[in-house]
C-alpha cells in the first residue's frame, strides 16, 4: 500500500534530522574533545549506523532517500517520479536544518 506524499516527506524529513544530528552532532563532540573524542572511524560510524537505523526504520515508507542528491539522482534515471522530488527535497533541506538547529543550539550553551 503506498503512503500519502505528506506522509513519506515527513518520514525523508525525521530520517534527515537523524542523520545530520547523529552524523554532525558525532564530528561536533569528536572535535570538542581532540584528545578524548571518538576520531575519525567514530565519526564514520556514526553517520553508518545512523543511516542504518533509519533505513531499516523507514525505506518501507519513504524509500529512505534522506539526501536530495539520491531523490535526484532515482529521478533522473527514472526510478522515482519527478512529481515527488520536490516534496522530498523540502523535507531533506527542513530535517537538516531542524537538526542543524538543534546542534547550534547546544554548541552554544556548552560555551
Amino acid at each position: 500500500m503506498q503512503m500519502s506524499l505528506g506522509r513519506r516527506s515527513i518520514e525523508e524529513m525525521v530520517g534527515t534530522f537523524w542523520l545530520v544530528l547523529g552524523g554532525c552532532g558525532s564530528a561536533v563532540l569528536a572535535a570538542a574533545f581532540p584528545g578524548l573524542g571518538i576520531g575519525f572511524a567514530g565519526v564514520a560510524l556514526a553517520f553508518g549506523l545512523s543511516v542504518l537505523t533509519m533505513a531499516y526504520a523507514l525505506a518501507g515508507i519513504s524509500g529512505a532517500h534522506f539526501n536530495p542528491a539520491v531523490s535526484v539522482g532515482l529521478w533522473l534515471r527514472g526510478r522515482f517520479p519527478g512529481r515527488d522530488v520536490p516534496a522530498y527535497v523540502a523535507a531533506q533541506v527542513a530535517g537538516a536544518l531542524l537538526a542543524g538547529g538543534v546542534l547550534y543550539r547546544e554548541e552554544t550553551l556548552r560555551v
